[in-house]
């Protein structure tokens, strides 16, 4: 299994990409959240074996989503491109920084940030600049 991390462009924190996800653009034909890209992964197998897409929000990885299936759209240019079609909803993670990097790159699983307790689903989420300046001391 590998994963995919991606940065979330001009997204403010989790609660943005989450509403940028309920957007008709945003949305796979079967309504699920997608994310569209020029590259089709080529680790295609290893990531449809339970990988997710760990998403970078201002400086830091704060959230990730697993991945449902790679569907294949034909953008008005002709162009083929990659819809990563993901499960519904936002899993927060321990804050990792992470460096601006275009495109999407491979996250082994042994580099990749720990799920956040599930019991603190309910609590309010930290705003991404605490998280980013937490993740740099070492406290998340």
């Amino acid at each position: 299994m590998i994963n995919l991390i991606k940065l979330s462009v001009g997204t403010e924190g989790i609660e943005d990409l989450a509403a940028w996800q309920q957007t008709p653009r945003a949305r796979a034909s079967d309504g699920l959240p997608r994310h569209v890209t020029r590259m089709w992964p080529k680790r295609e197998t290893e990531i449809l074996d339970g990988g997710s897409i760990y998403w970078v929000i201002k400086g830091a990885i704060q959230c990730r989503q697993p991945i449902v299936r790679l569907d294949e759209v034909i953008g008005g240019d002709g162009i083929r491109r990659c819809a990563i079609v993901l499960k519904p909803g936002l899993i927060p993670v321990a804050a990792s920084l992470k460096r601006p990097f275009q495109g999407w790159r491979y996250l082994k699983p042994e580099d990749a940030p720990i799920d956040l307790d599930p019991a603190r689903a309910s609590e309010q989420p930290l705003p991404a600049e605490l998280s980013v300046a937490l993740a740099e001391i070492g406290v998340l």
